[in-house]
């Protein structure tokens, strides 16, 4: 039988890596094998091919049921990546020892319709701490590096192993560590005594196999139970009845972000990009100056001034910390604390400008052309190729321009991808802004994107007919007919025609029998979009268009009917309806039966006794806006409903409803401001005290210049806040009463 060395590691420590790479040199085994899924062994020399570039994760997931996702991520200072790399180009057998993949696969979900939740659960499967264990050994190099007094065990275990020559003694010291640690937690998880027993039937059986040393490398806490003598059949028995499902498996790119202990990872580190850096800089004297040199190119970049001075400053002083701390160099702690005193000024905040892009990296991954890929995964990789758009994991902007075939493709898929709920691209508020040919997206890749498109194989194998399928289930799923016009906007803005055809019938259909007025105008918007959008997009949307207008009109009838007797949260979300759905209604320029039909329901609001006083006020906004009210006639009738014969609630929620958006109208219009500043001047302390909230927000609107024009245009060209003050030449009595509470409103404070 085969000698058997065995190697407890930190899971993606770059300490481990060196020490595992040089320990496998001694050893030279002719077999290593690796804590992971014994049947995705097959898989495992695809790591040494030049065009994978890690982090790349391998990625299982049950033929049966592709939401049931695992993954098992892999760095380039990751020990297990450093093995299966050694061992290719030292022709030594490779195989993977744990629990095949199946094992860890819930049963068969009963309901798939929407997965994506459970992208972040299926991060943490594979690896230690995912399993209900104990948080003492989630991360026992870091329990031990605690104890040293370390702050992460990143940097214990560079100190305690990088540092010494002889790593096999190291490990055989961290496996007596292990082993008393592992003496104080008492009963093993029963799914973790599963694993430590298929690991060692698997050993065992390359015992028998192969002729020559064994190295066995896996998570430090595992090695005693590996080494501790076991019966084959208690073993055996100890693995019976464990699930066998036929897997799909293959690599996928990840992200070094991903690779984090605060990203919910459960074997992850604490700073992915240091351990990189410890990786790349292994056996260097100036990896200190060349972290420091990172740090310095960061803050440039974000146009802080850095001297080479204050960098010496800060290696000096992390050299003299390192020796006060009585460490062999300076570790991360000392790097971080001197750079904040050199070159933060003392600032321990400052330290956040850096941290993310430094701690975190924003390394992708790439994986080799000829991998087998999960079908939607290498669908995308072909569109990817196409629209020329690499995934890159830091945020980075995005102009298209629909009107190039470039520009609408990259578009297409991008929609494509967000109806998936791979929301690789996020379209900006302001996106289209520039007109109806223009988009502004932000591209941020998320390594938990390649498990979302695995969760949506069972629509269809390619990102278009995954996005027609799972679209038309959320439409068969819809209950209200904002709901639908919202699918069916996505179905014609990502080029999907069955789910665009199966949205307009279902949309005409719950059209038919809807008599709701806030879900009729809540379908206004998304429709009068895709029709701005239909010439861009090439869509016919003459069938559209009717629709359109049998709502607009259905909306106008009710709306006077709707808006009776509504408390505040109602009549708030009825307002935000009714001025969306105006604005789209400009938008698209109906006819003039139709424009006539909204402005007889906006008038009906306004001349309604019971309609709720901010909905009357923002008809006749809307009305005065469209010019169906008179300069004059809206200054009439501000002074009536202002009137002192107004109870008070009534006019504040008039006046909020009338200028709630057109503040500046009492800029530019004496009569509006005339009808406010008599109606400030009825207002006695309590009852205006009682309205500065809503004053707050009608003013929050104006910017700062607009508040100084109407600052003047009350009070003369000659006023000044917050000194004296000089009556208007128009008055303002009212806006004068109460000026020293308006004054941090209209000046732009609390």
């Amino acid at each position: 039988m085969s000698d058997v060395a065995y190697f407890g590691i930190r899971h993606h420590g770059p300490g481990s890596a060196s020490s595992l790479v040089q320990a496998l040199r001694d050893l030279q085994p002719v077999a290593v094998l690796i804590e992971g899924p014994s049947d995705a062994s097959a898989l495992l020399p695809l790591l040494a091919r030049p065009e994978m570039q890690p982090p790349v994760a391998l990625l299982c997931y049950p033929e049966d049921d592709p939401a049931a996702t695992s993954f098992w991520p892999f760095a380039e200072f990751s020990p297990e990546y450093q093995a299966a790399v050694w061992a290719v180009e030292n022709k030594a057998a490779l195989r993977f020892i744990d629990l095949p993949s199946s094992a860890r696969f819930t049963p068969p979900a009963t309901d798939n319709v929407d997965t994506t939740d459970d992208a972040d659960a299926a991060e943490l499967t594979g690896e230690d701490g995912e399993d209900g264990e104990a948080a003492s050994h989630r991360d026992p190099i870091g329990t031990l590096a605690q104890a040293a007094g370390y702050e992460d065990g990143e940097s214990w275990w560079a100190d305690i192993i990088e540092q010494n020559p002889q790593p096999g003694p190291i490990f055989a010291a961290i496996a007596d560590a292990m082993t008393t640690l592992r003496d104080g937690e008492g009963t093993i998880a029963p799914f973790e005594a599963k694993r430590e027993a298929h690991m060692r039937l698997e050993i065992a059986a390359a015992r028998k196999e192969f002729d020559g040393p064994i190295a066995v490398v896996c998570g430090a806490w595992h090695v005693p139970a590996l080494q501790a003598a076991h019966t084959q059949k208690n073993d055996q028995a100890l693995i019976k009845g464990i699930a066998r499902r036929k897997s799909i498996m293959t690599w996928a790119p990840w992200t070094g972000p991903r690779l984090a202990l605060g990203y919910g990872y459960g074997a992850g580190v604490v700073a992915p990009g240091w351990c990189k850096h410890l990786w790349r800089t292994r056996g260097r004297r100036d990896a200190a100056t060349l972290w420091l040199a990172m740090i310095a190119a960061v803050l440039r970049a974000k146009g802080h001034l850095v001297s080479t001075a204050s960098l010496i400053e800060a290696e000096r002083l992390a050299r003299t910390l390192a020796a006060i701390r009585e460490r062999p160099k300076p570790g991360f702690e000392e790097l971080r604390d001197a750079a904040i005193a050199a070159l933060f000024n003392g600032e321990a905040l400052l330290w956040a400008l850096v941290e993310a892009e430094l701690l975190l990296g924003a390394d992708v991954g790439e994986i080799p052309p000829d991998t087998p890929l999960a079908p939607l995964i290498e669908d995308l990789q072909r569109n990817q190729k196409a629209a020329r758009l690499k995934p890159e994991a830091l945020e980075r902007e995005l102009s298209v321009d629909l009107r190039s075939e470039s520009g609408l493709f990259r578009s297409t898929l991008l929609h494509r991808l967000n109806v998936l709920g791979v929301q690789w691209g996020r379209l900006a508020d302001a996106g289209r802004s520039r007109g109806t040919f223009r988009e502004k997206w932000t591209l941020a890749w998320e390594p938990e994107y390649a498990v979302r498109l695995v969760e949506n194989l069972i629509y269809g194998p390619t990102i278009e007919k995954a996005a027609n399928g799972r679209l038309i289930q959320m439409l068969g799923a819809a209950v209200s007919l904002d709901t639908l016009a919202a699918l069916v906007q996505s179905a014609i803005t990502a080029d999907l025609s069955e789910a665009a055809s199966a949205g307009l019938a279902a949309l005409e259909a719950r059209a038919a029998h809807s008599s709701e007025c806030l879900e009729i105008l809540a379908s206004v918007p998304p429709l009068a979009d895709i029709i701005r959008y239909g010439e861009a997009r090439k869509t016919e949307t003459n069938r559209l268009s009717g629709l359109l207008e049998r709502l607009i009109v259905e909306g106008a009838i009710a709306l006077p009917y709707a808006v009776r007797d509504l408390d505040e949260q109602a009549a708030t979300t009825l307002v935000g309806a009714v001025r969306k759905a105006d604005a789209a209604i400009r938008l698209v320029e109906p006819g003039e039966g139709v424009l006539d039909a909204w402005r007889n329901g906006l008038t009906g609001v306004l001349e309604g006794q019971r309609s709720t006083a901010v909905l009357a006020g923002c008809a006749a906004h809307l009305l005065y806006e469209a010019g169906q009210l008179s300069a004059e006639d809206a200054a009439g009738l501000l002074g009536r409903r202002l009137s002192p014969g107004t109870p008070v609630a009534q006019a504040a929620g008039f006046f909020e409803g009338f200028f709630s958006t057109a503040g500046q109208r009492l800029i530019y219009d004496e009569g509006l401001r005339g009808a406010v500043d008599a109606w400030l001047k009825f207002l006695d302390e309590e009852a205006f005290i009682a309205h500065l909230p809503l004053l707050r927000r009608v003013f929050s609107n104006l910017d700062s210049m607009e508040r100084r024009r109407l600052i003047e245009a009350v009070l003369g060209r000659t006023a000044r806040l917050p000194a004296g003050l000089m009556p208007a030449p128009d008055g303002g009595e009212g806006w004068r009463r109460h000026l020293e509470k308006l004054r941090p409103l209209l000046a732009g404070g609390a």
